[in-house]
């Protein structure tokens, strides 16, 4: 069995500051042979951590082959509540992201390399600017490197909203309605990976596939950075193998160890129920369950919270995020979250809602500009299967414990001063 543990990889050398690029240098050897990087990122398996699981290789490829002026972007805006995963990468190894984002910028021949972290979160910021600051002056070849700092939300993050904020400066989703598609800032082709990924690429550069690949399964090869949030001692970054028991990273996380439900993946994922936390973390062992490791997020709800009430908070939380351009955001998710308010109160109003929402359900799938309602369509329906009972107790007029309880385990920022709303 795999055990979860703190893994020297991602975190190397990790203190509460940010490793200055001489100490940097000191914990990393030198890179590789960048000329020969792209068929050790083929033979790595790598795949995206950003939660589409995209193999990078394919990307790279992609890019490759257009023409242009391109850039590389990386994206660090973290716009789910419950992540913490990417601000604490680039607050503590910072130079092992800008390192792969470098790689990244040769093999497809960009010029220019675009960091994006919310202007909401000033000390990440602070951290980035000096690490940029730091190699501008001990190095000026190769792509330069820019910050920029989009207001944070949570469609801020998706990857065509955030090259569209870059071009435009407005975080609206690009339509695309086959994938893979190639986003561009002005007429320049764009790559776009996740802070966690770049650092892959940069130890990848450095140690070669094989290395890699003493983690993780054959499949879903590495080391995955994880935030455990919900019913935990205090929230943690974790940086474990991929297939560790889900038991096992939650034990590690001083979670709560026999949970109602465990969500896997954030706000766009799905609920793990309590009994199947033994499943490895990992995509293979997860997808005939109809999950993912997604954006690395794991939420812990214990049993004495109510699934349904945490539920209608998320999804109005969602409703209020989106870009509203299209149907199922501007009118789909708004219907939902009514629906599921209907069902917390109970009577015959939430019993013509739960039937209601099926329907909306199927409605909504697959029509939006990006993925936003998808996800929430994805979490709506797993809500409904696992927290089948607790449905059940709302319709017959006797909401369980948790719903009138004051404490809440999924983090919802904008939304906590409003929950007496689900009692008027």
């Amino acid at each position: 069995m795999i055990e979860a543990r703190t893994l020297p990889r991602l975190f190397a050398g990790a203190t509460n500051r940010p490793l200055s690029l001489e100490a940097h240098e000191e914990m990393f050897k030198p890179a590789g042979n960048v000329a020969s990087l792209l068929d050790e990122l083929d033979a790595s398996g790598l795949v995206g951590r950003g939660g589409a699981a995209f193999p990078t290789t394919r990307k790279v490829q992609l890019l490759r082959n257009q023409r242009g002026h391109k850039y590389v972007v990386v994206n660090g805006m973290e716009g789910e509540p419950a992540a913490h995963k990417d601000n604490r990468l680039l607050s503590t190894n910072p130079h092992l992201v800008l390192d792969g984002a470098e790689m990244l910028a040769t093999m497809i021949g960009a010029s220019r390399i675009a960091i994006c972290v919310a202007r909401d979160n000033p000390t990440v910021v602070h951290h980035v600017e000096q690490a940029i600051h730091e190699r501008a002056r001990r190095n000026l070849r190769g792509p330069g490197i820019d910050l920029h700092t989009p207001p944070w939300r949570y469609v801020a993050g998706e990857e065509s909203a955030l090259v569209h904020w870059l071009d435009d400066n407005e975080s609206l989703p690009q339509y695309r309605p086959a994938r893979p598609h190639i986003l561009r800032i002005g007429r320049g082709p764009t790559m776009v990976d996740n802070a966690e990924t770049c650092a892959n690429v940069g130890l990848i550069g450095r140690y070669g596939a094989q290395w890699f690949r003493t983690l993780g399964t054959h499949d879903h090869p590495g080391s995955v950075v994880v935030s455990v949030t919900g019913a935990v001692t205090r929230p943690n970054v974790l940086e474990v193998n991929l297939g560790t028991p889900i038991s096992s990273l939650l034990a590690t996380a001083g979670a709560d160890p026999a949970p109602q439900a465990v969500l896997l993946g954030g706000y766009g994922g799905a609920w793990l129920r309590g009994d199947q936390i033994n499943t490895p973390y990992c995509n293979e062992a997860l997808a005939p369950l109809s999950l993912s490791v997604g954006a690395g997020v794991v939420a812990v709800l214990p049993r004495q919270a109510c699934g349904i009430v945490e539920a209608h908070r998320v999804v109005r939380w969602m409703a209020h995020e989106s870009a509203r351009q299209c149907g199922p955001c501007a009118f789909g998710l708004p219907a939902l979250a009514e629906d599921l308010l209907a069902v917390v109160r109970g009577g015959r109003d939430g019993v013509a809602a739960i039937a209601r929402l099926q329907d909306r359900c199927n409605v909504i799938e697959g029509r939006g500009a990006c993925r936003h309602p998808d996800g929430v369509v994805r979490f709506v329906r797993s809500s409904i299967d696992v927290f089948a009972a607790d449905i059940d107790n709302h319709l017959r007029g006797a909401p369980c414990a948790g719903a009138r309880s004051r404490q809440r385990y999924l983090t919802v920022p904008a939304l906590e001063h409003e929950e007496d709303l689900i009692w008027e």
